[in-house]
This record gives C-alpha cells, structure tokens and sequence, in this order.
C-alpha cells in the first residue's frame, strides 16, 4: 500500500537527466513507482488511470508527449490538443508526484533511428488501418519505460490493442514492469471518453454514441444466444450506418489473442474504429465479462522488485 503522496502541484520536469534525478531519489527512498503514459488532453479516462497508480504505488510519475512517431501521413499530430498547463491543474488534486513533459528532441535525437518491430496482435485492425502506429507506440513506451524504471505502469481498455500490444511486447522483451490496464471510462450518455472528442460538434457528438449503441447491441444479441459473428457484426454496422458512421472497421476476436473469430465459443471483444465527420474514432467491449480474457485489470510480464 501507498504510505505517502503530495496532493499539491506535481513537479514538472522536461529534461531527461531531471527525470532520472527524481526517481533515482523515490527508488532510494524505497518508494512504488507507478508510471501513467498520456499524451496530454487530459480527462476522467486518464485521471482514472492515476486514481488507480495511487492506490498501489506511493510515486506517480504521469508523462504527457505527443508522440511524432505513432502518428502517420494525414493524421492530427499538428492538432492533437496540447494543453500542457490544464492538464497539471487536473493533475495536482490526484497526487501525483512528478509530471514528465519533454520536448520532441530530448526524446528523438537528431540520429534516432531505432524503433521496436512488432507482430501477433500489432498486425490487424489497428495495424492495418494505421501501418506505423504501434511502432511508434510501442517505442515510446519502451522509451518511458527504460527513463522511468517503474515498478507498474497503468494503461486504459479503451486502447484494447495497444494495452495487448504493450503486454505482449513487455513479456517478449522481458521489461521488468507490472502492466496494469483499467476499465474504459464513459460519458453518461455512453460514449467513451477520448481526447479526440473535443473535435465532435454537437451534431457529431450525438452520432458518435452509434459506437457504443453497437457494441451494447453486439452484448445484447450475444445474451439472446447468438453466437454467430457475421451476424451479429452486419447489426452493428446497422447502428453506425445509421449515424452515418464511415467505418474502418467492426471486429469481433479473441480477447486472448485478437484473432478474427466466426463463432464466439470463448473469451471474445468487439472493436470499432470509425469516423464521425473528420474526427476517427474507437472503442470496444468485452463481450464474455466473466471469463479471464486479455487486457484486465492485472499484471502482465515480469514483476519488478
């Protein structure tokens, strides 16, 4: 259990060398560390996640970085939202102890050229739609990891793929970190919260509810005894083709492996990524709750300490 932690101002550090210092001191000062990797925009999802960190660890490193690298051509790199000085003050009442916001350069020197090569579930869905993305994440997260040295790093469903990326790159490499993924926070309305949401207007807003409307019906038809996924998928396409949605895709797979399934007989997830106006969103559901399945609330790869 957590024996300590300001509930004042996090520090804000932007230097490597700084970062270092700082946990170099809470490690010898025999504190958990727990790590929260965002790209700023902070909201109830992220702050969720260090709700959860200081429940287990009693040193909250949150980095904020909008990552060049998992972005592809087209895509919002230029416009994410960057909202450096908010994202502290939603930070400083969650007792978090240091905030670690670099710049591009102290991340990507001017000869950078190493990137983590994936494969298994970095490969569909995600991956095909986006080639480049989980490269990108996969070694910023490597990155985070090797500077921060946490003992648990804490990671959100609603990025179902990424948390199996991120967990199956940790076993395969032998990270020395206790991944922790934590439930998707939703608006009350249903839909998932996501910094992207701030580009929806109003209209938009209220068409984007289609994706989690389809995934609720996906759980639905699941409960009546369908079992057949072809089925049940051309339904939830049904609900996003009447929002208007321009779908990249609707996926029922293992929640295990992330293989495409045809028959849902185990643990399986329901995934969704589609564009409302400009703006691409995603989301997904558990379709089998109560059977042990991928990215939960547990640890993942080797335990540190």
């Amino acid at each position: 259990m957590p024996t300590s932690g300001s509930h004042t101002s996090p520090r804000i550090v932007h230097e490597i060398a700084e970062l270092k210092a700082a946990v170099r001191a809470a490690r010898a000062a025999g504190r958990q560390i727990g790590v929260v990797p965002t790209m700023g925009a902070l909201h109830e999802g992220h702050l969720s996640l260090v709700d959860a960190a200081r429940q287990d660890c009693d040193f909250i490193v949150a980095t904020i970085f909008v990552n060049p690298t998992q972005f592809g051509p087209g895509e919002d790199f230029s416009k994410y939202p960057r909202t450096l000085a908010r994202d502290v003050e939603l930070l400083s009442p969650r007792g978090v102890d240091l905030v670690f916001a670099p710049e591009a350069s102290a991340i990507y020197g001017p000869e950078h050229v190493t990137k983590v090569i994936l494969d298994g579930p970095a490969l569909s869905l995600e991956g095909d739609a986006r080639p480049t993305h989980f490269a990108g994440v996969a070694t910023i997260v490597l990155k985070l990891f090797n500077l921060v040295q946490p003992d648990r790093a804490y990671f959100g469903r609603k990025d179902f793929q990424q948390a199996m990326v991120v967990q199956r790159m940790v076993a395969d490499l032998d990270v020395p970190v206790e991944v922790i993924v934590c439930p998707t926070v939703r608006e009350p309305d249903g839909l998932a919260m996501s910094s992207r949401n701030v580009y929806l207007s109003p209209e938009e807003r209220r068409r984007a509810l289609s994706l989690s409307q389809s995934l609720s019906l996906a759980k639905q038809l699941l409960a009546r005894g369908e079992l057949n996924v072809a089925t049940i998928q051309q339904r939830m396409r049904e609900v996003l083709a009447a929002a208007d949605a321009e779908i990249d895709y609707v996926a029922i797979c293992s929640s295990t492996t992330l293989a495409p399934l045809t028959h849902i007989d185990g643990p399986a997830v329901a995934l969704i990524a589609a564009r409302i106006g400009k703006t691409r969103l995603i989301d997904n559901e558990l379709l089998n709750e109560g059977t042990p399945d991928g990215p939960g609330k547990g640890p993942a790869g080797p335990r540190k300490g």
